[in-house]
């Protein structure tokens, strides 16, 4: 499975991605653990491989559903792809103890943490990210940054930026909306982890 899901980003981002840097971007990737690593600790694609599911998923709502007339292929792949970059490296596996409901017994379970070496922020670490390798255009850094909507940290403090943001930007809307439905409703049930 795991090769088919990297092979297809590979595909992809290789196909639509020819901005200087890309090459860089993705072999950095590849020495990391975004191809096994979980989207989340307990809701969407909480399982193996399921930073890339997601982020395959989220690219071909974005492409499917919200492309137009004069959009860009690469921003589209930028965005769509690497949107969650910030969560390589970001998650471990740990192991709890939990009661067998049949058995009675005790045993050990794996779930997955959070171990955050570079807590900058969401979308903004996204950006820092991709931005040592490739130059994003104001539109793609705006639509990365504010990708989570309300349920963004600075949004809940108050901020109303993603506003001027969303008003700005259109593909910062449209890559906000791919990224809902891609995790409430194709990854539905995706999760390995009982909430």
């Amino acid at each position: 499975m795991e090769n088919q899901y990297k092979e297809e980003f590979r595909a992809i981002f290789q196909e639509h991605v020819v901005r200087r840097g890309g090459d860089q971007l993705l072999e950095w990737l590849e020495n990391t653990d975004f191809f096994t690593a979980p989207a989340s600790t307990k809701f969407h694609c909480a399982c193996e491989y399921g930073l890339v599911m997601h982020s395959l998923n989220v690219y071909k709502v974005l492409r499917e559903k919200y492309f137009e007339e004069g959009d860009s292929e690469e921003s589209f792949a930028l965005c769509g792809l690497l949107h969650d970059i910030c969560k390589a490296q970001f998650y471990k596996i740990s192991t709890r103890n939990v009661k067998n409901d049949e058995t009675g017994q005790w045993e050990k379970r794996p779930f997955y943490t959070v171990e955050d070496a570079f807590p900058y922020g969401h979308g903004e670490k996204s950006v820092y990210l991709i931005e040592r390798f490739v130059r994003l255009k104001p539109a793609e850094a705006m639509a990365i940054r504010w990708h989570m909507g309300g349920f963004d940290d600075s949004v809940k403090g108050g901020s109303f930026a993603i506003s001027t943001a969303f008003d700005r930007y259109p593909l910062a809307v449209k890559l906000h909306l791919a990224d809902l439905e891609a995790t409430y409703l194709m990854e539905h049930g995706t999760s390995e982890v009982r909430h």
